[in-house]
């Protein structure tokens, strides 16, 4: 423990937002930087508990009261080393995790928690800015040839995991990049794709092989790669929308959040879109139906883009301002939460249901029809309750449904579960011998954190499948992969 009278002495501080006005006007970060002092402070509120719920709160088990103790003494190159013990990419979960480990810090209990999704953030910075975090090639070849389908937080996860016990790794990506949701899912604003190049650069000087606009199922056969693997991991995410099928869905205008997002994305990227083809929320009247993460996400892009209005419309009633009673400690609470894109204007209602849309002789959508619902399960409707709005663009912020089951999923005959996703034994195995899968492909919809988490531990099991088959002699690789090392 740094300092054991911290958490006495000092009070939580997040590093500062971008004035509203500046920022609804580019693209970068909204987090101005923090100064190491103020860090250092904050690490030194942590109490080292003898029960670290943090660390257990956390999917990937980050070593937190070890890293916070270092930062608060300086020891940042140290710092750096027990971060990558449990998460490859610190980077992606000190920006966009929910963190859910601060919701079960102790300290929680009665005062705010530590800053822990901050810290290793800076923690992680720091490393790259030393230059301390360098490709770390495996020092032989066990001969064994893995394929990863999916190059999202999971897929990247096991890829690198995989490559480091010295198995050869082929990660497939059916876009044009690689990075998944990370590239083309989550916001510029709330993570700038440099910081996935940077990390694309290491794992690819560590031999991790990059195939782009490659569909398994499509334009790769999945014959081929079964043929060619000796394990394949499946990590294509949880590409399935949930629609909303009421009267007027049909009508133009109207489009899953996934179909706006990765446009604005690419737009970043300096590529060119077809006019026919692009969403852009400027001069229009939106309406964004979801109100978790994704539907943040679309009103932040919408802000920028300059629309003439926007309103986020959640079904579900509005969470408490405070930790719900139905929550306690150490659970991941209920409770309203605030992000930077709700700051920026636009309007959020709930307990609101859409009943049907309505639109122009031309097919355009024009009006929104919704009522207001009573609590679920039921969301019965109130009488007297509904109305009529304009809207000119709406997007639909649902939630997904599982994988998509036509193409791959069907062709590798691998059974699924309840929910539609792959259904996998105590060691990520499907019902087909070699062939594993992690992440939302696996668990269904859910955090970024908890895609690492599956990355990590399908690698442990592809890695011990393949070494319970002959294995070769080990092999020194090529003297490159040494001078990287060096």
């Amino acid at each position: 423990m740094g300092k054991d009278t911290g958490f006495l002495e000092y009070s939580r501080e997040l590093a500062p937002r971008r004035a509203v006005t500046q920022r609804v006007n580019d693209w970068f970060e909204i987090y101005l930087d923090f100064p190491e002092e103020n860090l250092r402070t904050q690490g030194a509120r942590c109490m080292d508990c003898g029960v670290p719920f943090c660390q257990t709160g956390c999917p990937v088990n980050n070593l937190i009261p070890d890293w916070n103790d270092l930062v608060y003494h300086g020891r940042w190159k140290e710092a750096v080393r027990q971060l990558h013990a449990t998460n490859n990419f610190p980077e992606f979960t000190g920006r966009i995790c929910p963190a859910p480990c601060e919701a079960s810090c102790v300290l929680g209990i009665n005062q705010p928690p530590v800053t822990i999704k901050q810290i290793e953030k800076n923690i992680v910075e720091r490393g790259f800015a030393e230059g301390w975090i360098h490709p770390e090639p495996p020092a032989f070849s066990t001969g064994k040839n893995v394929a990863v389908v999916g190059s999202g937080p999971a897929g990247l996860a096991a890829a690198q995991q995989l490559r480091r016990a010295g198995h050869a790794v082929a990660v497939y990506e059916k876009a044009d990049r690689i990075g998944g949701l990370l590239r083309y899912g989550i916001p510029q604003f709330k993570l700038e794709k440099h910081i996935v190049d940077r990390r694309l650069e290491q794992m690819a000087a560590e031999g991790v092989k990059f195939v782009t606009g490659a569909e398994v199922g499509k334009n790769v056969a999945v014959g081929d790669l079964r043929a060619e693997f000796d394990a394949i991991v499946l990590a294509g995410g949880a590409e399935q929308p949930r629609d909303l099928n009421v009267p007027g869905r049909e009508l133009k205008g109207i489009h899953y959040a996934m179909e706006f997002l990765p446009q604005q994305n690419r737009r970043c990227l300096g590529d060119t879109l077809k006019p026919e083809a692009e969403i852009v929320a400027a001069g229009k009247r939106v309406v964004i139906i979801g109100g978790g993460d994704t539907g943040a996400d679309c009103l932040g892009t919408c802000h920028r883009q300059k629309p003439l209005s926007v309103n986020q419309f959640e079904i579900l009633p509005k969470p408490p301002e405070e930790r719900s009673p139905l929550t306690p400690w150490p659970l991941w609470p209920m409770q309203l939460r605030t992000e930077g894109a709700h700051e920026e204007g636009g309007v959020r209602d709930w307990s609101l249901a859409t009943t049907k849309f309505t639109g122009s002789a031309s097919g355009e959508v024009e009006y929104l029809h919704a009522v207001r619902v009573g609590p679920p399960p039921r969301f019965e409707p109130i009488p007297g309750t509904e109305f009529t709005m304009e809207a000119d663009l709406i997007l639909i912020a649902m939630g997904f449904l599982g994988p998509v089951k036509d193409g791959m999923v069907e062709q590798l005959g691998v059974k699924l579960d309840g929910r539609g996703n792959v259904a996998t034994d105590q060691d990520y195995m499907s019902s087909e011998p070699g062939i594993f899968a992690a992440g939302d492909m696996r668990r269904g919809q859910s955090l970024v954190v908890w895609a690492i988490a599956e990355g990590r531990k399908a690698a442990a099991s592809v890695d011990a499948y393949l070494r319970t088959k002959a294995m070769p002699i080990k092999t020194a690789l090529v003297s490159t992969a040494k001078e990287q090392a060096s």
